[in-house]
C-alpha cells in the first residue's frame, strides 16, 4: 500500500485535468515570477506542480511517481514510523527544484513554469540511491537505473546549456540532487549502501 502516493497523484491528475479546461484556473496554480515577487503568493511553489502541459507530460510524470514513489513512501515510512515523511519529502522537492529557475526569472514576466518533473526526479534519484542496478523502462527501452542516471543527468546540463527546447532542465537536476540529498540527510548509511551495491552488479525489474 502507498496511500499518500496514490493520494499525490489523484490530486495531481484531477488539478491538471481541470486546468486544462480552466485557463483561469492554470494561471493562479502555474509558476510566474511576478506572482510570487510582487503579490506575495508563495503557494504558486508549490502548486504549479500540480499542473501539466498536456496528457503526456502528466501521464509521463504520474507513471514514473507511480512505479517510484510507492517504493519510496515504504521506506520512508519503515525508517520513520510516519507518512507524513513522503509527503514532507515531495512538497520539499517541489518547491527546491524550481527555486534555482525562480530565483534566476525572479524578474521576467514572460517565464512560465509548470509540472512535477523536478519532485519526480527527486523520487526516481531516492530510489536510484538504493536499488542502482535496478532495470528501468526508459521509453520502453531497459536499462540499469544507474545508466540512466548518468544519461540523465548528463543530458540535463547539456539541453539546460543549450535550451530552447521549452522543458525545465534545472528542476529537473535540482530535483534529482534534492533528492539524493534528503535521503542521505535521513540516512548517511545509504551512502555505504549505495556504494557495496554499485560494486556488486544485479540485473533485475523493479516493481
Amino acid at each position: 500500500m502507498s496511500p499518500v502516493n496514490l493520494l499525490l497523484i489523484a490530486v495531481t491528475a484531477i488539478l491538471s485535468w481541470m486546468a486544462f479546461n480552466n485557463r483561469k484556473l492554470a494561471d493562479r496554480l502555474i509558476l510566474w515570477p511576478p506572482a510570487v515577487d510582487r503579490h506575495r503568493q508563495y503557494d504558486r511553489l508549490i502548486t504549479y506542480g500540480f499542473i501539466h502541459a498536456d496528457w503526456p507530460h502528466l501521464i509521463f510524470n504520474m507513471i514514473t511517481l507511480f512505479f517510484f514513489g510507492r517504493q519510496i513512501e515504504a521506506v520512508m515510512v519503515a525508517m520513520t514510523g510516519s507518512y507524513l515523511t513522503y509527503p514532507a519529502f515531495y512538497l520539499a522537492a517541489l518547491l527546491v527544484s524550481i527555486l534555482p529557475s525562480y530565483l534566476k526569472n525572479q524578474k521576467n514576466p514572460n517565464y512560465l513554469s509548470l509540472g512535477a518533473s523536478g519532485a519526480v526526479s527527486a523520487v526516481l534519484f531516492a530510489f536510484i540511491l538504493l536499488s542502482p542496478w535496478t532495470t528501468i523502462l526508459v521509453f520502453i527501452i531497459p536499462a540499469p537505473a544507474i545508466v540512466y542516471a548518468v544519461f540523465y543527468v548528463g543530458y540535463s546540463i547539456w539541453m539546460e546549456r543549450r535550451g530552447g527546447d521549452r522543458i525545465n532542465h534545472s528542476a529537473h537536476l535540482a530535483g534529482a540532487a534534492f533528492g539524493v540529498l534528503f535521503m542521505l540527510a535521513m540516512r548517511p548509511q545509504i551512502f555505504n549502501h549505495f556504494l557495496a551495491e554499485l560494486a556488486n552488479p544485479r540485473f533485475g525489474f523493479g516493481g
